[in-house]
């Protein structure tokens, strides 16, 4: 008896990040409207400061110290008095003289810093009135953008409905605008005939199975049906069922533009089971392993669904596998705030270079995955598909030794 392998080496972390969370103060974002205001207000400011500088200076040089503009020659009976200046009473006439200078130096500076305070005071009020300004005037030229913001919005809420339908100058705004609405017009009418399709692909395909239910139950309801019959019968019946539930699922994600509207809890541990169930008889057969741990990982989700990923990567890794001693490991976890769904196997070798084709409709690589016995090429598309649905993603590496590493990461 073989050797079981060694289990496989942790994969490589993907380059792709998890989506941030909300800051916690959004009005702090710098939007273009607040450069702008910073960029009205700085201008006004620096243009303000040099002003003031030029004033300032301007008055330096008018009120230009120097002597007194007049002197005490002579006289009798001086005296000299200042509400602001400490002159003295009685002296000669030089030191009065200099008091006298000393005196209207200090009023001198004393304009300038009064000048130099008030203009202080204009300024920051000016700068909180140019600010407001030029914030309204920023939301003013770039209301067009937030209109046509909001409407893609409402279209990513699948309002295709809307458009923009801006007035004004024929300007490059009003250019954007009417661009959007001409691709909102062509998304609308290729929406429509998705419906349509949906709509009719829903009555072809839910009839032949109607007409197999009703069938089988007419059979099962026969006593004198041999016993083997009956436990084909309710086989045939369960899957039926089930292919059923699977149309349901996939009309469902159609009419809902690829966007799961319907969620209910799902533990992706017992989905990866029931898919590990259905394929265990093949991997039986193939001689290949299933193994893993499957740890609890609650999703929001339609569950039939999200059992298809899990049964079509199943499925896959059990086809593609190693001729002999072949295994595939099913994981599944929960960390931060993701829940992650993890398929390895072994089997040839994949070229990095042909990740990307696998999840093509009807795309293959081109190595023993071209058998036609081992499906149509659809199973990883619609995995694909079911993920994007669900606000996760679905990602390929190649494993290191043959084989791949298919990792479904969907939010919690």
């Amino acid at each position: 008896m073989a050797a079981t392998p060694a289990p496989p080496t942790a994969p490589p972390k993907p380059a792709w990040a998890p989506k941030s969370a909300e800051p916690p103060f959004p009005w702090l974002r710098p939007t273009i409207r607040i450069r702008l205001t910073l960029l009205y207000g700085g201008m006004f400011m620096i243009a303000g400061i040099l002003l003031l500088s030029i004033i300032y200076l301007l008055a330096a040089q008018a009120l230009h110290a120097g002597s007194a503009p007049f002197k005490i020659m002579g006289g009798q009976n001086i005296t000299l008095s200042s509400g602001s200046c400490q002159l003295p009473a009685s002296g000669t006439f030089q030191e009065i003289n200099d008091a006298i200078g000393v005196c209207m130096a200090q009023q001198r500076q004393h304009a300038l810093d009064n000048l130099l305070s008030r203009s202080l005071l204009a300024l920051v009020g000016l700068s909180v009135i140019a600010f407001a300004f030029g914030y309204a005037m920023a939301g003013r030229v770039l209301s067009p953008l937030g209109r046509i913001t909001r409407t893609a919005r409402r279209v990513a809420g699948t309002d295709l409905t809307r458009r923009i339908e801006l007035d004004g100058p024929d300007d490059e705004l009003k250019e954007l605008s009417d661009t959007f609405d001409e691709m909102l017009d062509r998304l609308e009418r290729a929406f429509t005939a998705q419906q349509r399709f949906v709509a009719n692909a829903s009555h072809e395909l839910r009839t032949p199975l109607a007409i197999n239910r009703t069938l089988l139950e007419v059979h099962l309801s026969d006593p004198g049906a041999p016993v083997e019959l009956q436990q084909l019968g309710k086989t045939l019946l369960a899957t039926n069922e089930r292919s059923e539930q699977l149309v349901e699922g996939l009309l469902l994600l159609a009419r809902s533009d690829n966007e799961i509207i319907d969620r209910k809890p799902v533990d992706l541990a017992e989905v990866a089971s029931r898919a590990i169930d259905q394929a265990r008889t093949e991997a039986e057969a193939k001689g290949v392993e299933i193994r893993g741990e499957r740890a609890a990982a609650v999703v929001q989700g339609n569950g039939v669904l999200l059992e298809r990923i899990a049964l079509n990567l199943v499925q896959n890794a059990v086809r593609y596998n190693a001729p002999e001693d072949g295994w595939v490991e099913v994981v599944t976890a929960l960390k931060d705030g993701q829940a992650t769904l993890i398929v390895t196997n072994t089997g040839p070798v994949v070229p990095a270079y042909e990740i990307d084709n696998i999840f093509e409709p009807f795309r293959r690589l081109r190595t023993e995955r071209t058998g036609s016995d081992k499906g149509v090429g659809l199973g990883l598309s619609i995995a694909r598909s079911v993920a994007r649905a669900h606000g996760g993603r679905i990602i390929a590496e190649p494993r290191e030794g043959g084989g791949l590493v298919m990792r479904v990461t969907l939010p919690v």
